[in-house]
């Protein structure tokens, strides 16, 4: 199946507070989404529901055509997701943990071992097969986040801050994997790197108070701004959030 991703509307109140209103846009394979917003813009939120995590007060998304609400198994077996915090067994293993997460995303016995193989030398993780996911510092902790997202090879992969607590090397080999593994997926990666979306995004959705004010793609906004740097441009929209912030304030 060819890998999309809709997103139709999709709302979410609590109580009196819009944390994200109206979302609607559409990703196809091949396209890698940065998804950025300042603090409480709704991207975690945004990608909650997406991922059928959190149920919308209105609106839904379809994942290769499966909608998230009505047909959340089939929908759920297309992607992977790595949402902020990556919560885990901390008794476990990273090989006990990785190895359940195979069983639970129905990857054949004859596949598994090969799957889980291919899937720590992804993400490099080697070094720690045998530790207790307790004793992993964030770096680790944050690489096994990553596997369990990719162990099923999904065709959409959500991604909320997937680079948060590793070094500069780790980062560049998490933008290369991303990269390499673009051309078959649809991607949407949350980030507060702003050199992180100049570096392996092709597509820029920006969001704040709930709403997205921006969807372009890098070139789209250097061309509007006065600066070649994707990163400068991209700086100069979030000054304007800002600023239109305090006004409102």
């Amino acid at each position: 199946m060819t890998a999309t991703l809709r997103v139709m509307n999709l709302t979410k109140n609590f109580g009196k507070l819009i944390a994200v209103d109206n979302v609607s846009f559409t990703a196809a394979q091949g396209e890698v989404v940065g998804f950025l917003g300042p603090n409480g813009a709704g991207k975690s939120t945004t990608m909650k529901m997406i991922t059928g995590f959190l149920t919308p007060s209105s609106g839904t998304a379809y994942i290769g055509g499966y909608d998230i609400i009505e047909q959340p198994i089939a929908a759920k077996k297309l992607f992977g997701y790595l949402p902020e915090g990556a919560p885990s067994y901390p008794d476990m293993t990273v090989k006990s943990f990785i190895s359940f997460i195979a069983d639970i995303r129905g990857i054949d016995a004859e596949q598994k071992e090969f799957k889980i193989a291919q899937v720590i030398n992804k993400v490099n993780l080697q070094s720690v097969l045998h530790q207790r996911i307790d004793t992993l510092s964030k770096g680790f902790k944050r690489r096994l986040g990553l596997a369990q997202a990719l162990i099923h090879d999904p065709s959409v992969l959500i991604l909320d801050e997937p680079t948060d607590g590793l070094d500069p090397n780790q980062k560049r080999e998490v933008r290369n994997l991303i990269t390499e593994m673009a051309k078959d997926k649809v991607i949407i990666l949350s980030t507060h790197i702003l050199e992180e979306v100049e570096a392996v995004c092709d597509r820029v959705i920006v969001v704040a108070a709930g709403k997205i004010i921006l969807d372009s793609t890098p070139d789209e906004l250097v061309s509007k701004s006065t600066t070649q740097s994707t990163v400068v441009a991209l700086e100069e929209v979030f000054i304007r959030i800002a600023k239109q912030h305090q006004t409102v304030s």
